[in-house]
Parts: C-alpha cells; sequence; structure tokens
C-alpha cells in the first residue's frame, strides 16, 4: 500500500499545473542603495516576490555650504533609495512614514501600471505603515516620487528617487554603475545665503530655483564624492530627473555616450553628446572611459551648472593615451595680419577714478559683479571643487602683491585655499590699474577679509613684476 502511495505522488510532480494555477513564486526582501551606488545586477532566472521596505522621514540637512534645508525624504536621503527588480516580479512595496513626521505621505511608481501608480494605496500618516503590490510589467528606469498634495512642494522638498525594473535577459556588462539625481529647489534667500532656508512656493510658482544640483544637495558628487572610474572601464549611469520642473539636458564634458536608453527605455541610440531628461523622467547612460582626468557633469544649460550647483565629478585614473587626447601641445601669441598691438590696459579718461576708500569699495563691487561673480559668486563663497572662495580666503589676504598680479595676469595649476586643493584655471582679466584696484580693495573690505586698500599705483608696480609662478 506504501509503495503504490509513493508512486501516485511521484506522479502528480511530474504533471503539469492545472490551467489558471499560478506557480509558486520564490520570496526576497530587495537590496536597496542610497545614491550614487547601485545595487548589484540581477542573476535569477525567473520572476519573484520581492518586498521593498521604503521609510519617508522629514529632516534638516546641508544644501550647500553653510546652507541648510528642511528635506521631506525616502529614506533619510535625496534622492531617496534605488530600487532593482526583474521584469514578471511581483512587487511588494511596505511604506512607513517615521512617527516624527509632520506631514502624510506615499509614493507613486512610474513603473506601476494602476491608478496613481500606487499613491492612493500607500497614503500613510506618521506613525503608520501601508502596504500594496504590483507586477513589473515593462522593462525600464522608472522615477518615483511623493504625490501627497499638495504634491508640487512634496516634490521640490526631496521626495523622489529611482526603480529599474531589468529585461527578462538583463542589461549589458558593464564595469561601474551609478545612481544620478537631478532636482531643484525654490529657496525664500538668493543662492548661498546661509542659514535655514524655508521653501518659497511663489518661485517654484515662477519655476525659478536658486539651487539646481545632483543628488540633493551642491558638491555631493565632487571632491572627495566624485564618482570614480579607470582608464578602459564602461560605465553606466541611472539619471533620473526629480524636477518638480526643469528639463535637464545631462551632459559630460570630454565623453561621448556610447549608448542613450532615452527617457528610460528600452530602445538606444548611439553616440550621443547630451541627452535630455524631462522632470519626472530618467535615462541610462553608457560610455567607455579612454583618457585619465577629472571629467565634469554638468546640466548644460550651463547657467544652472555654474551658479546654481548643478555640477559633479568623475575621476579617471589610469595611463594617459596620447593618440586619443593629446593635452595641451602649444601655446603661441596671436596677431592677425594687419592688426597693430595695442595696450588693453591703457587708462580710459572716462573710467571714474575713486576718491576715497569707501568709494573705491563701490566702484570695486559693480566691477566684482561683471568681471568675478560667475565663478566666485555672489558672496565670495565660490564654487566647490571648482572655483576658489574668496570669503575668508588664506590665500587671498596672505599677500596682497600676490593677489594682484593673479587678477591681472591669472593663474593655472592646483592652488590650495583653506585647506582645500582646487586644480583650475584664472584667465587674465584686461583690466585698469584703477579697475584692478577697485576690485581687490572691494575683495579686501568684504566678507570678513583682511580690509586693505589697494591703489592704481601698487597695481602699476605688480603688473611690471608679470605673472605668478605656481609652485
Amino acid at each position: 500500500m506504501r509503495s503504490h502511495l509513493m508512486l501516485f505522488l511521484s506522479a502528480m510532480l511530474l504533471l503539469p499545473l492545472p490551467a489558471g494555477a499560478q506557480e509558486v513564486m520564490e520570496e526576497e526582501t530587495a537590496v536597496v542603495t542610497y545614491a550614487p551606488e547601485v545595487p548589484p545586477a540581477i542573476t535569477r532566472k525567473k520572476p519573484a516576490k520581492v518586498i521593498v521596505k521604503i521609510e519617508t522621514r522629514e529632516l534638516v540637512a546641508r544644501l550647500a555650504d553653510g546652507v541648510e534645508y528642511t528635506f521631506w525624504t525616502f529614506g533619510g536621503t535625496v534622492p531617496g533609495p534605488f530600487v532593482r527588480v526583474r521584469t514578471g516580479d511581483l512587487v511588494e512595496v511596505h511604506l512607513s512614514n517615521h512617527p516624527d513626521s509632520k506631514m502624510p505621505h506615499n509614493i507613486d511608481l512610474h513603473a506601476v501600471t494602476g491608478p496613481g501608480g500606487g499613491a492612493a494605496s500607500t497614503f500613510t500618516a506618521p506613525g503608520h505603515t501601508s502596504i500594496f503590490s504590483f507586477k513589473a510589467l515593462n522593462p525600464g528606469l522608472y522615477v518615483y516620487h511623493c504625490a501627497t498634495a499638495p504634491v508640487g512642494m512634496h516634490v521640490a522638498n526631496g521626495m523622489y528617487g529611482l526603480i529599474l525594473v531589468e529585461p527578462e535577459e538583463g542589461l549589458p556588462k558593464v564595469d561601474r554603475e551609478y545612481y544620478v539625481m537631478q532636482s531643484e529647489f525654490y529657496t525664500k534667500d538668493k543662492y548661498g545665503t546661509a542659514g535655514l532656508q524655508p521653501f518659497d512656493m511663489e518661485k517654484a510658482l515662477k519655476e525659478q530655483p536658486d539651487y539646481v544640483v545632483f543628488n540633493g544637495s551642491v558638491g555631493a558628487l565632487s571632491g572627495d564624492a566624485a564618482l570614480q572610474a579607470n582608464v578602459g572601464e564602461k560605465i553606466r549611469l541611472y539619471v533620473g530627473n526629480g524636477g518638480p520642473n526643469l528639463v535637464s539636458s545631462f551632459h559630460v564634458i570630454g565623453e561621448i555616450f556610447d549608448k542613450v536608453y532615452g527617457e528610460g527605455g528600452t530602445a538606444a541610440s548611439d553616440n550621443i553628446q547630451t541627452t535630455l531628461v524631462p522632470a519626472g523622467g530618467s535615462a541610462i547612460t553608457d560610455f567607455k572611459v579612454d583618457v585619465p582626468g577629472t571629467y565634469i557633469i554638468v546640466d548644460h544649460s550651463i547657467f544652472r551648472a555654474f551658479n546654481k550647483g548643478a555640477v559633479a565629478q568623475l575621476k579617471v585614473s589610469g595611463p594617459e593615451n596620447k593618440e586619443i587626447y593629446s593635452g595641451k601641445i602649444g601655446d603661441e601669441v596671436y596677431l592677425p595680419e594687419g592688426s597693430t598691438l595695442q595696450s588693453i590696459f591703457q587708462e580710459s579718461s572716462s573710467r571714474p577714478s575713486a576718491s576715497s576708500k569707501e568709494e573705491r569699495i563701490k566702484l570695486g563691487e559693480s566691477a566684482y559683479k561683471t568681471n568675478c561673480m560667475a565663478c566666485h559668486q555672489s558672496g565670495g563663497q565660490g564654487i566647490p571643487s571648482a572655483f576658489p572662495p574668496l570669503a575668508g580666503s588664506d590665500f587671498l589676504n596672505a599677500d596682497p602683491n600676490r593677489a594682484i598680479r593673479v587678477l591681472l595676469h591669472g593663474l593655472s595649476g592646483p592652488v590650495k585655499v583653506n585647506g582645500e586643493t582646487y586644480d583650475s584655471v584664472m584667465p587674465a582679466l584686461q583690466l585698469a590699474d584703477e579697475e584692478a584696484a577697485n576690485i581687490l580693495t572691494y575683495l579686501y573690505n568684504s566678507w570678513g577679509n583682511a580690509g586693505h586698500e589697494i591703489t592704481p599705483e601698487q597695481v602699476a608696480e605688480a603688473r611690471k613684476a608679470g605673472k605668478v609662478e605656481n609652485s
């Protein structure tokens, strides 16, 4: 009798599932990571039930040096965690709202097929957890965000992230993957104003952000936090745009994307210089790095980059390849045929002369705004890892004569300012002695600097000494 029962059970195991029955899925908890890290590629060959746990938190954190902001977040960071699943997976989302939150929150995942993308199913009061599930039907890279009213305010305060639905066959293999998400912030005071900055609804309605950044803050991907790679490696950037308003013109200076999966879809375009990433959209960019150096990542709506913070860095290490990129091989004087050489520093009778230190400061402020502010910013704070600060600058205050020569003749190569090394180019400015004296006097009497007055006579003497040689 027992042997007959065993034969019967063995036969049943070989039978196909009845029509309409579902195969039992394996269950796993999603591995989520925080920008710029990306979870490992999925290696399993079948769909699974994937449990995704995300907590919403409201917290004060850095927006820029000296500037704080009250962020509303997924997972305590901006952007929120990166989620990676596979086509066909049953994704079960557990959204918990921290008890200390003041607002209810929810989540709208663009990867969801269903009303609201999950928003109605996850409206969650502080101290509660909501659960819903969806089947990942379409491969691609998708944005998720909070959709609690007022939706724009929740998004503007930092509530967005990315979820990747891998195709069944997976994505082509690369050496490194990074998570980069652009967004903008609307603050009561202008860019760089110190202190805790509140959200400004009027600026948001006018679509006039003070900050446009990658990964939640100015400098989040620069200096020691820069993305890293080695020569010869294939890099993939998962790029999102949380908005809430602006379209990104995403560009890596000095690289050409070998492939771009536009708008996060599965169709790839080849050899792309700049790709548009809409608000609430994404793109996947693949490229190989052939030459070492620091590559600057920007929104090529370029004032956003150098004046509002949309700058990041990719540092590539390894041997040079002079055949692909020679570096500078010549620097020659260019005089067009028939031209005459004239002094560009000749004093003009129409240029006003300062009669006092106070007047020199006032004239210097105007000249600074015209010649210097784009790089060194309105408060003299500079741009992290790109342009050094002038506010409280030990380099500036240590040697006025050197400062005059740098202003007149420029400076290139690494220079240490307030303990941080900057390796960029300061161009020679075509300034008259009076104008240079005014700018420097303004600098020395602003932002806690040494208080010196620089005269046109000092500028004239320093001009004769020529360029500062960077050691």
